[in-house]
């Protein structure tokens, strides 16, 4: 369990002003300043210096947030447990980003209520970006991540490798044919908000091309994946996307997958929490069962014949 100061130095890490730190904390300014010159003392380092009239943390400053994160984060699922009067019955809350969430979790999750009748179960959706807060502050345990993050920061599991497609109308002229990356950003692209998953992986493939978003000739940025799905169904746009997110349209046909050049990847989506968790063992062994479960209801990825890890 952490101390007062060392609260005090997450509350300001995460708001990043002294001021509006000090409103949360309920103190003054004075004594959150106070509190963070006692760790600096301790510790015999600085944690946080300003740069471009901007409060960063110091390298000293982030293995301290990293560590003390973890332990508050340890401490908040700790206290849980302890309060319950069943242990038998577990609070289970995991983050998933949209498409996860949204086209996997659901087999998922009824395997989960069924198998573990007792186990309460919170599950977030929100884009990458977002989930790794949550995580960070102890609001979740894990979660499933298709976006890109900092491995070094956190445990991760690869929990699958999913095909990452463009799709058009089904009557689109584009469906039939083998389009090359300048003919594709002459189309009008509708795609998902920034701090996305799919946005941060497509953007990523276009950069290796030496293109952007704003190469095409005309973009739709739309928060929820069914109304984009919709509006390619009407031929308004093309769009980029993990193969699950469609697979019912295209086994349906209402959606043809395009033949973009070069275009053949398949991305990680990961199951991901706090390095050096004293609930790791926990996390890990729901990671072997989720996996599984996906494996064995979608029936496109091999199960696991060993249980390695990835403690990057």
């Amino acid at each position: 369990m952490l101390d007062y100061r060392h609260e005090t130095f997450l509350v300001l890490c995460r708001i990043g002003s002294y001021t509006k730190a000090a409103k949360v904390l309920n103190l003054t300014q004075p004594a959150v300043s106070q509190h963070i010159k006692a760790l600096e003392a301790h510790y015999g380092n600085r944690l946080f210096e300003y740069s471009n009239k901007q409060l960063t943390l110091t390298e000293h400053g982030k293995l301290l947030y990293q560590f003390a994160s973890r332990i508050a984060s340890d401490s908040d699922i700790l206290t849980e447990k302890l309060l319950k009067k069943d242990l038998s019955s577990p609070h289970l809350r995991f983050g998933a980003t949209l498409s996860i969430g949204q086209y996997i979790m659901p087999d998922i999750l009824k395997w989960l209520l069924s198998a573990h009748p007792r186990t309460s179960v919170s599950m977030l959706v929100e884009n990458t970006h977002h989930l790794l807060e949550k995580l960070e502050q102890g609001e979740i345990q894990f979660a499933l991540i298709e976006g890109l993050f900092d491995k070094t920061s956190y445990h991760s599991e690869l929990l699958a490798l999913e095909p990452f497609i463009g799709v058009c109308a089904k009557d689109s002229p584009l469906a039939n044919q083998s389009l090359s990356f300048a003919e594709i950003i002459t189309q009008s692209l509708i795609v998902r908000e920034q701090g996305s998953g799919t946005r941060e992986i497509f953007e990523h493939l276009l950069h290796e091309h030496n293109l952007s978003v704003a190469s095409f000739q005309k973009v739709t940025e739309i928060g929820n994946m069914e109304a984009i799905k919709q509006l390619v169904k009407e031929d308004l746009g093309i769009t980029f996307l993990y193969q699950a997110a469609v697979q019912d349209e295209l086994d349906k046909g209402d959606m043809k997958k395009l033949n973009v050049t070069d275009l053949d990847v398949r991305h990680e989506l990961n199951f991901v929490f706090l390095r050096n968790s004293q609930h790791t063992e926990e996390f890990l062994s729901w990671f072997y069962a989720f996996k599984e479960e996906w494996a064995a209801g979608l029936g496109r990825f091999n199960k696991p014949r060993t249980r390695q890890r990835d403690n990057k």
